[in-house]
């Protein structure tokens, strides 16, 4: 299942495929008793999606049988023992891809030309991914980070290593030379190529970096290139050599120290837009800012969700069985101001609360 959200892949699942482009959506549990029932959920989903098809006289049979395979095969890949909040299945002629969320979803069957992607934006936002870049004298490895965990990342180069002869003590005692491991040159070659390497990295998918490693190593990569001067520094050695874990524990503090740091900055500019009279708060409010692409800031709580249908251009609540309901208007706030240029921040429950759980900063 995937995981990873990069503007390249969001292009990817945007581009417009043969009709019909099958999204499957359905809610999941990471925990016992709720997660019970998601293995039924879920097939219930696929098989709507398959009498969808067979409805739709738009689709013809070797399409339809085309189809039905990519969602069988899609099922077939998804092992809910590592469920996340939410699912995404997405099947078209030859090919499919399965999508695991951290971020809850309604239940949902489309058929279209494109996938639908807004849930998957709006999951990627809310888990305000990071980079972390491990570093050794031998070895640099990337992670990528969400909200609870990393995971190594193989693209970009990554990892670079260096074979060990290249500094290994014993040859430079038979040569007279002992200088520190991080005074090397060709040390400081090979922190200069990760630091070239990572700053292509964050040219295609800008994230916060945290960087790891020995002190004496975060200094080298400062030194070597630009990454280390706007990263936070983690002095921790190792962990170019560890696993998800190790790392996850070690960059946990600092990542959730820079999250509080975060949370401060926003209520801050919310404040100060109430008085240049540049805020907007409430979903009615938010939407329709959006809308406009006004917001510069969206603030969201972590679990804000909400249920409406559109009134003549207004917003109004609505249950979850009316037949105009839109149950996933916040991801749609999320994805149309992330489309337009804003920044979307979401923070801790109760951080909104006299703005109904999202607000916004307006650029006018």
């Amino acid at each position: 299942m995937e995981h990873a959200l990069s503007p390249a892949t969001l292009a990817e699942l945007r581009r417009p495929r043969p009709y019909p482009a099958v999204s499957v959506l359905t809610p999941t549990h990471r925990r016992a008793p709720l997660n019970t029932q998601d293995r039924v959920r879920l097939r219930n989903a696929v098989a709507q999606a398959k009498r969808r098809l067979e409805a739709d006289p738009a689709v013809t049979r070797d399409r339809r049988a085309d189809v039905v395979r990519e969602l069988d095969r899609a099922l077939a890949e998804i092992d809910l023992a590592h469920a996340e909040d939410g699912l995404a299945i997405f099947a078209a002629p030859g090919e499919h891809q399965v999508w695991s969320l951290a971020r809850t979803v309604p239940e949902r069957v489309v058929l279209s030309d494109t996938f639908l992607t807004r849930n998957l934006v709006s999951a990627q936002a809310s888990e305000q991914p990071f980079w972390v870049l491990s570093v050794s004298a031998d070895r640099v490895t990337l992670w990528s980070g969400g909200t609870d965990r990393v995971a190594e990342q193989h693209s970009g180069g990554f990892p670079l290593t260096r074979g060990r002869e290249n500094f290994d003590a014993e040859r430079r005692e038979r040569i007279g030379d002992q200088p520190s491991t991080f005074r090397d040159e060709g040390t400081r070659q090979f922190l200069r190529e990760a630091d070239i390497a990572m700053t292509a990295v964050l040219r295609d998918d800008p994230r916060p970096v945290y960087l790891t490693g020995e002190q004496a190593a975060l200094s080298l990569l400062e030194e070597a290139g630009s990454v280390a001067k706007c990263a936070v520094h983690v002095p921790h050695g190792g962990l170019a050599h560890s696993g998800p874990e190790a790392v996850w524990q070690a960059v946990r503090p600092a990542h959730q120290a820079e999250l509080d740091k975060g949370t401060v900055t926003v209520a801050r500019e919310l404040e100060a837009a109430r008085g240049h009279r540049t805020f907007a708060a409430g979903v009615d409010e938010v939407w329709q800012s959006a809308q406009e692409g006004r917001v510069r800031l969206l603030a969201v709580e972590e679990n804000f969700r909400t249920i409406v249908r559109d009134i003549g251009g207004h917003l109004e609540p609505a249950g979850a069985d009316d037949l105009d309901a839109r149950q996933d208007i916040v991801d749609e706030i999320v994805e149309q101001c992330l489309e337009t240029g804003a920044e979307v921040r979401f923070v801790p429950d109760g951080t909104l609360l006299d703005s109904a759980g999202i607000a916004g900063v307006l650029r006018y």
